[in-house]
């Protein structure tokens, strides 16, 4: 003789689902939500895009500085100098008029191959160019394009000056930016100084990249 099957009991889980089930019977479909992204400035507002991508980078505790094309080379000297820095990283791409006003005992260290490790842990500084930079979020992003060279230029050295060209690299959003971007590069978005905090909420800068991020706004014209 054999018994009836037991009726399956229904797990938490179904039980939860079945009161939601029953709350929302007859409710009117909710509409397809409609996607919008906060945008305090204009896209084809370049002069107010540049100004809130200054706010925003010094919020994040960037140093930034404005120059012209006549300008840049002395700007980079003076910064290189008052760091310090005696060594520099040099990425493949980077235009010699930025770096034409270092001092004669500043060593550039191009990338080409004899930055090992080692030498690039006593590097001071890097100096970059980037792909893009975001307006409202203060954000740099690099992608190993020219000027700006592998990831780990940017990360080892404890300053990196990095060179904006505005207008034409400074872009609103997140979302205008993705288009510019290759996301089979490597990418490295950078939000001012390396930081993080532990439990107590105690900051400490240069634990995961640079303690110091110039960023120099370059006119060009």
């Amino acid at each position: 003789m054999t018994s009836a099957p037991q009726p399956a009991v229904p797990s938490s889980r179904e039980r939860i689902l079945a009161r939601v089930r029953a709350a929302v019977a007859g409710a009117p479909e909710a509409p397809e939500p409609e996607r919008r992204y906060l945008t305090r400035h204009a896209p084809d507002d370049p002069a107010a895009l540049t100004d809130l991508l200054h706010e925003n980078l010094a919020d994040y505790r960037a140093v930034v500085h404005r120059a012209d094309a006549g300008g840049v080379a002395a700007l980079v000297g003076r910064l290189l100098s008052g760091h310090g820095a005696r060594s520099v990283a040099v990425p493949p791409g980077l235009p010699d008029a930025w770096l034409a006003g270092c001092a004669g005992d500043v060593e550039l260290r191009s990338d080409d191959g004899t930055l090992t490790p080692h030498r690039l842990d006593g590097t001071d500084a890097v100096v970059t160019g980037c792909a893009v930079a975001v307006a409202e979020t203060g954000t740099i992003v690099l992608d190993g394009g020219p000027a700006q060279g592998r990831r780990a230029l940017t990360l080892v050295p404890d300053l990196h000056v990095c060179v904006v060209r505005v207008p034409e690299q400074v872009v609103a959003s997140v979302p205008l930016a993705l288009p510019r971007l290759d996301p089979a590069r490597p990418l490295t978005w950078i939000s001012g100084p390396s930081a993080t905090s532990d439990i107590e909420l105690d900051r400490v800068e240069g634990v995961h990249g640079p303690r110091r991020l110039e960023v120099v706004l370059l006119t060009e014209g």
